[in-house]
């Protein structure tokens, strides 16, 4: 195991620093303390083939310019919160809104677009960087300080723990999660309607015209989202349903998993036939968010000159659902002061045998 750091730009005065985390099986995680960014993912193909496996930039200044929270965490709240407005204990809270009149991931300057304070670390069978953020009252207009830890994990299992805490003085909402775009045939290689993909949700979360849940989570089954067995991404994307037409063209939706709690549980596998590449994700999180690149347009070029077209890269979000604050049918995402938020998400790299 090993981790190492350089130096990737600086923003504010404030130096913007790249980790390597590398296990002995040749996996390489590169990580900025900027918005906590997983840059770089390489792993081995079904002929020990190396690739990078995430979308990206290879500077920081393209981060910066334009970025549709590539690799990042997201924080204060994943996903979308109506006109950027909840009450709670009887207050309206305004939120800044980023998105047509909606609040998306965390506003203007969410968590993906501050520097954390970093501790690298290694042990004898993982290394690790740990990631501090203090979030002041009112930050994009959420009430309280929330102090939030995040601490990336690489195994010699090939496994990507990323581990989540936080704590706040008063009442406040919270829904931290992580945006990697995954394409496993690598980056740039192209389209991802050839993975192939299962999640463990008998049931997903239909959203309005405005993308927002209208409350009722729908059986899958009969439905193009109905991934409870193998479906190959490019004939759910080109179906003909009203739900993948709102969103853009694919899915852009919450799916209740069937298991869900304290402990680690499978929520989904992703497979790329042609490289063999698999991707597990665990999670004690209650929804999977899964995104198809929808709104990716061939406007950006990422490493090496990728061209980011829609469908190059799907991500994987464990997180509560959509709008919770305002939907008290869903699990809640209010923390106290008296509670401590936790949440952990595993990654886990192979081939198919």
């Amino acid at each position: 195991m090993s981790i190492t750091q350089k130096t990737f730009g600086s923003k504010n005065g404030s130096d913007v620093i790249l980790y390597t985390l590398t296990n002995t099986n040749g996996i390489e995680i590169d990580i900025t303390n900027y918005g906590g960014i997983v840059t770089r993912l390489v792993t081995p193909d079904k002929n020990g083939q190396q690739a990078d496996i995430v979308l990206g930039y290879s500077d920081f200044e393209s981060y910066l310019k334009a970025t549709p929270y590539f690799g990042s965490l997201i924080g204060r709240f994943g996903n979308r919160i109506n006109a950027g407005k909840f009450t709670l204990n009887g207050r309206q809270y305004t939120l800044n809104c980023n998105e047509n009149g909606r609040h998306l991931h965390g506003g203007n300057v969410g968590f993906d677009k501050v520097i954390w304070d970093a501790q690298p670390a290694k042990q004898e069978d993982s290394c690790s960087l740990k990631l501090r953020y203090i979030s002041p009252d009112g930050e994009e207009g959420y009430p309280g300080t929330l102090t939030t830890d995040v601490e990336y994990k690489l195994t010699n299992n090939n496994e990507l723990v990323i581990a989540y805490t936080a704590t706040t003085d008063i009442d406040t909402v919270l829904n931290l999660t992580h945006h990697s775009y995954f394409n496993l045939a690598g980056d740039g290689s192209g389209d991802i309607f050839d993975h192939v993909a299962e999640v463990n949700a008998s049931r997903f979360a239909p959203v309005d015209d405005n993308l927002m849940p209208t409350g009722d989570l729908l059986p899958v089954k009969e439905t193009p989202f109905d991934f409870t067995s193998p479906a190959r991404l490019g004939e759910v994307i080109h179906a003909d349903h009203e739900q993948l037409k709102i969103v853009g063209g694919g899915v852009d939706h919450s799916f209740a998993l069937d298991k869900h709690g304290d402990a680690l549980a499978p929520a989904a596998i992703v497979t790329e036939p042609t490289s063999g590449r698999t991707l597990e994700v665990e999670t004690t999180e209650p929804a999977l968010q899964f995104y198809t690149g929808n709104m990716l347009d061939g406007t950006l070029a990422g490493k090496a000159g990728a061209i980011y077209a829609k469908h190059t890269g799907f991500c994987m979000e464990a997180q509560h659902y959509p709008n919770s604050p305002n939907r008290p049918e869903f699990p809640s995402t209010v923390l106290k002061p008296e509670e401590t938020y936790k949440q952990v998400t595993l990654y886990r790299f192979g081939v198919e045998k």
